[in-house]
């Protein structure tokens, strides 16, 4: 689907895998990841023919997998692979759109590693990560820059990002309240908090993970069709 709301079918060729996340990359292509019967290849390129265009190993326990409009794609773990593979080790990598592994995080001396990652957003060069145990809020650019903030959130869903705003949802064991922030030179300052609903002022149940990318924050409805987003 694009962004006026087009739904564009694509075959994916000779697929192997038993996908369990995929996002589209630039120029029409994808990236797809999941269970393989041969061996640790298990994530892939297609192109825009929808013809696979390499296999590669993105490691254990994908936890998210996202691309931005740069050709950069995001992998974060959780624990199950954080333990076990040296790829998912550092608990957040990414990749350049041919699947190649460009950076891999490392924690700053005195700041928990990464257990599990619990909210996540990619934006044009940026992802943001907010993960277990201590949920800080971990800010890493491609330009090599890393910041790492306290937030008043523990554990949230998901996140919007825009500018020196952040609304994180969940969190805090209040599946639906939003949390509006600004970002500071260490943490994240609560501004105020609110109750998010569906369109219809029906309260927000149960719900898949939240995809957040940039200032928008999409939540999945009933079909995998119907989307719900909310944005900063």
């Amino acid at each position: 689907m694009d962004s006026r709301g087009v739904v564009r079918e694509q075959a994916l060729r000779d697929m192997s895998l038993r996908v369990t996340h995929l996002d589209a990359l630039p120029n029409g292509r994808f990236v797809v990841q999941g269970h393989s019967a041969a061996g640790d290849r298990n994530a892939q390129i297609y192109g825009m023919d929808g013809r696979r265009r390499r296999s590669f190993a993105m490691g254990r326990a994908v936890e998210y997998l996202m691309a931005d409009r740069w050709h950069h794609v995001w992998s974060a773990y959780f624990d199950e692979g954080v333990y076990t593979d040296p790829i998912s080790a550092g608990g957040l990598v990414r990749w350049d759109s041919g699947g190649n592994r460009q950076w891999g995080y490392s924690a700053p001396e005195g700041v928990e590693y990464i257990d599990t990652v619990y909210a996540f957003n990619v934006d044009d060069g940026v992802a943001w990560a907010n993960y277990y145990p201590t949920f800080p809020l971990l800010e890493v650019r491609t330009t090599g820059d890393l910041r790492l903030r306290r937030t008043p959130v523990v554990a949230p869903a998901g996140m919007a990002v825009h500018g020196e705003d952040i609304t994180m949802l969940g969190g805090n064991r209040q599946p639906d309240r939003l949390h509006r922030c600004r970002l500071a030179e260490s943490e994240a300052l609560l501004v105020e908090e609110a109750c998010l609903t569906l369109p219809s002022g029906a309260p927000l149940k149960r719900y898949a993970r939240p995809v957040g990318r940039g200032r928008h924050l999409y939540l999945r409805g009933t079909s995998p069709r119907q989307w719900y987003v909310t944005d900063i």
